[in-house]
C-alpha cells in the first residue's frame, strides 16, 4: 500500500481513499501511458462538436451508462473513461479526449458522502487541460515513483 495523492483543475481526486495498492495502481498508470505514448485519445464523436468540454463529458458518461455494457452507445463511452486505476480513483467519473496537441481531463465526483461534505461540487463538471507530452511525462513520473519505492 502507498499513500497518493491526484490533483486536477484545483480539486483533490483521491480525497475519498488515499490509499493505493500499488501493483495495481501501477499497472493502470503504466497502461495509461502507454496507451497515450501510442497514440491513444480519441478526439470526442461528431455528436459532439461544438459542445462545452462540460457538455461532452455528460455526453460521454450517458453513453456509457446507458449502454450498460452493449452497443455503439457503450463502447463510445467507455473508450474515453479514464483514471481506472483502481479503488483511489473510483470516487469520480472521468473522461479523456484529445484536442489537437492537448488532452482534455473531465470529472464529476459521484459519491453520496462526498456529495453531501461538499455540496459546492453537486453536478459540478471540473475541467483540465494539458498538453499530450506534459501529461505522459506526468503519467511516467507516477511510475517511476512507484518504481523507486519499497513497493512490490
Amino acid at each position: 500500500m502507498c499513500r497518493v495523492g491526484l490533483w486536477a483543475a484545483g480539486k483533490w481526486l483521491t480525497c475519498d481513499d488515499t490509499m493505493a495498492y500499488v501493483p495495481r495502481f501501477r499497472r493502470g498508470v503504466r497502461e495509461t501511458a502507454a496507451w497515450l505514448w501510442s497514440g491513444g485519445g480519441s478526439p470526442p464523436p461528431l455528436s459532439c462538436a461544438g459542445l462545452s468540454p462540460g457538455a461532452v463529458h455528460r455526453r460521454l458518461v450517458r453513453c456509457a451508462e446507458d449502454g450498460a455494457g452493449a452497443g455503439a452507445g457503450a463502447e463510445t463511452g467507455e473508450r474515453f473513461r479514464f483514471l481506472l486505476w483502481g479503488p483511489t480513483t473510483d470516487n469520480v467519473l472521468a473522461c479523456l479526449f484529445r484536442e489537437k496537441d492537448r488532452l482534455v481531463v473531465t470529472f464529476e465526483f459521484w459519491r453520496e458522502e462526498h456529495l453531501r461534505d461538499h455540496p459546492e461540487d453537486a453536478g459540478v463538471v471540473f475541467v483540465a487541460a494539458v498538453p499530450v507530452r506534459e501529461f505522459g511525462g506526468i503519467l511516467d513520473g507516477i511510475t517511476a515513483a512507484l518504481d523507486a519505492g519499497d513497493n512490490p
